[in-house]
């Protein structure tokens, strides 16, 4: 069996690692999120979305009219589509 062997196990190892990266690569599609400084940004970067405040350490984002929209340093504005895709949750507190 000598080298034919050898070589036969390096192919077979070389295909299941693309398999792999593969297969690794394919789970992560969400969106890239965007994250803005102003809402005017937001909403011209997104004109047929909501804009939305998103509070990295949470993982939540805020409506406009809710008491958290636009509040703390721990946020941006992005947009509403873009948030959910990247699997952030929209906060049910001071819903009107």
């Amino acid at each position: 069996m000598g080298r034919g062997g050898f070589g036969s196990w390096t192919g077979v190892i070389a295909l299941a690692g693309a398999v792999t990266v593969g297969a690794g690569s394919a789970e992560l599609s969400a969106t890239p999120l965007t994250p803005f400084r102003y809402e005017a940004q937001a909403q011209r970067h997104c004109p047929h979305d909501k804009v939305v405040w998103l509070d990295f350490r949470k993982g939540l984002y805020y409506r406009k009219g809710q008491k958290r929209y636009g509040q703390g340093f721990d946020g941006s504005f992005v947009c509403q589509n873009e948030a959910r895709d990247s699997f952030y949750r929209r906060s049910l507190l001071g819903l009107r």
